[in-house]
């Protein structure tokens, strides 16, 4: 199993995962395909994303069953501890208003 979710990205983009992939909701893409078709349709995504975001997240044979990544710029980040791949985020930025 392989999801794909845009966040702010290009039309162009979002057309071309919906030919591989089906789109069940704006911006969240589903499939099941080979680590090589797998990392074609994520080149395509780093290629096309401009200034949004994504997250990709695969079945594998891991602790998790799962694994993922993102490119673009984001509040949470993956950060991987002692093995384990786990998300963490970053603080909001202070633009002079008070919280």
């Amino acid at each position: 199993m392989l999801v794909i979710v845009l966040e702010n990205a290009p039309p162009r983009l979002r057309g071309r995962m919906a030919i591989w992939l089906l789109e069940i909701r704006a911006g969240v893409y589903v499939g099941n395909y080979s680590a090589k078709v797998r990392d074609y349709i994520w080149s395509q995504t780093v290629e096309g994303i401009e200034e949004g975001n994504a997250v990709m997240a695969w079945k594998t044979n891991n602790e998790a069953g799962f694994d993922f990544m993102t490119i673009g710029k984001n509040r949470r980040i993956p950060l991987e501890m002692d093995g384990a791949k786990l998300v963490s985020f970053l603080p909001l930025e202070d633009d002079g208003q008070v919280l």
